[in-house]
């Protein structure tokens, strides 16, 4: 299960997300939280939709707020689009600045997931969680998406998965991701 200050982190950093009417979604473990096996999760991953060349007022804002995680994190975060901050409860918050067509369909498919009567937060599509996943390949990714391959069965989108994925994997060069996505379902 997901640490309690993650927990609170994740759902007052969707407060102020919320506040600002920015769009944005978490993935990741607290994604799995919703759609996979919960598992243990020490951070909170998110994509905060900023486009592309508007990144600055956002990464201000949120520096503004949030206490950094490296000594040129505004550089880091529009080098290379991922924010690095630390919720004042200490839970480590990585903010991806998504600006790709999937980042803008993910979002729009997001909704709101009410973890306990007092938290809750906005996570991606499981259909959207399988993608990135897939997409970044590690094995705790594998072991996550067959997590959630389990619980959400026959209810997953699988032509939206790969309408989704097989662009994202050319940009890899890694097409063999969707084979083994396809093995991995087929075998359950």
């Amino acid at each position: 299960m997901v640490e309690r200050s993650v927990v609170e982190a994740t759902s007052e950093f969707d407060a102020f997300c919320k506040a600002r009417s920015w769009r944005y979604c978490f993935i990741g473990g607290i994604a799995l939280q919703r759609w996979g096996e919960q598992r243990a999760t020490r951070d909170a991953d998110m994509t905060l939709l900023v486009g592309w060349g508007n990144e600055e007022p956002y990464v201000d804002e949120l520096l503004a707020h949030f206490e950094p995680r490296l000594p040129d994190a505004r550089a880091h975060a529009l080098r290379h689009r991922v924010l690095l901050l630390r919720h004042p409860n200490k839970t480590p918050l990585d903010i991806g600045l998504g600006g790709l067509p999937f980042e803008e369909h993910t979002i729009e498919r997001a909704s709101f997931f009410r973890l306990t009567e007092q938290y809750g937060y906005t996570t991606c599509s499981a259909e959207d969680l399988v993608v990135h996943k897939v997409f970044a390949g590690r094995p705790q990714d594998w072991v996550d998406v067959r997590s959630v391959l389990v619980r959400q069965g026959a209810s997953l989108n699988f032509d939206l998965i790969r309408e989704e994925l097989i662009p994202l994997l050319e940009l890899l060069e890694m097409p063999e991701r969707l084979l083994t996505l396809q093995h991995m379902r087929d075998s359950l």
